[in-house]
């Protein structure tokens, strides 16, 4: 269940959120609104892979 909702979650940040490493940007130099959706998608991510 827990798996089934990260992958619903990983779906949605994909068609809604932004791609920094599209953008190419460094990390060093990001806002702390960027970090925290790049952040955000990277515990998503991790969990929808678990």
């Amino acid at each position: 269940m827990k798996k089934g909702v990260f992958k619903i979650l990983s779906k949605i940040n994909k068609a809604v959120l932004p791609s920094f490493t599209k953008r190419r940007l460094d990390l060093a130099k990001a806002s702390k609104f960027q970090m925290a959706v790049f952040g955000y998608k990277l515990w998503v991510t991790k969990n929808s892979l678990d």
